[in-house]
């Protein structure tokens, strides 16, 4: 049941049928998170998170197993879609890394969409594992909604409440003129699972972690 679950998942990603797709496609699949070592130059290796959510967001979180330093860790967040025949995981600043499907596997590929030397060294596996909680630099627009704040994020465009953060809301409720008003802002963050009745996987909020700057002026353009 597991295997032929993680089967049609895959199927679900990339495609199974032969339509070439022209250009990126947004993902209509279940949730997915992937995990292996990949190579590193100048390190032991990389531990290399990767979560594909519902809303075609994704999460990918690199440990670098760095001597005698111990780690250095990094989260991005973006969106994902799909090609033809790959999976397309776009940053906040635009670069684009890529995937291909091998059996239950993720291949990683390079900057260019080809495939590496020694790819099995390069491959994702399928496993259930949390949400990481390593911050992540985000910025979007932010607001009051429903009597709760509300984070737009600026380059996927979806919507999350945020967690209770008083300086956030202590900033944002000095800066703005009118009660709902959008006011630009930039910060180290990472997101969150809730329990929620509506939901089996929980209510995904966003927590503000720090480095956290408002511009009434500004915006994601």
């Amino acid at each position: 049941m597991i295997v032929m679950g993680l089967t049609f998942s895959l199927l679900s990603l990339i495609g199974c049928h032969n339509k070439i797709f022209a250009q990126e496609q947004p993902f209509e699949a279940m949730q997915q998170s992937y995990k292996g070592v990949l190579p590193c130059a100048d390190c032991g290796g990389i531990e290399t998170s990767l979560f594909l959510q519902q809303d075609g967001t994704y999460i990918l979180r690199e440990v670098y197993q760095v001597k005698p330093q111990g780690q250095m860790t990094y989260a991005y967040y973006g969106k994902w879609a799909r090609t033809a025949d790959k999976l397309v995981l776009t940053a906040a600043g635009g670069e684009k890394r890529y995937f291909r499907p091998v059996g239950d596997n993720l291949e990683m590929l390079d900057l260019h969409g080809n495939r590496l030397h020694i790819p099995a060294r390069y491959q994702l596996k399928p496993v259930e594992q949390p949400m990481p909680q390593t911050p992540m630099t985000l910025s979007g627009m932010v607001r009051y909604q429903a009597d709760t704040l509300v984070f737009t994020d600026c380059i996927t465009g979806k919507i999350t409440p945020m967690a209770t953060s008083s300086k956030l809301q202590k900033e944002y409720t000095a800066m703005r003129t009118t009660s709902d008003q959008l006011v630009f802002v930039s910060m180290d963050g990472h997101f969150t699972l809730e329990p929620s009745g509506d939901s089996s996987e929980g209510k995904k909020l966003l927590v503000a972690d720090g480095h956290i700057m408002l511009d009434a002026n500004k915006g994601c353009q």
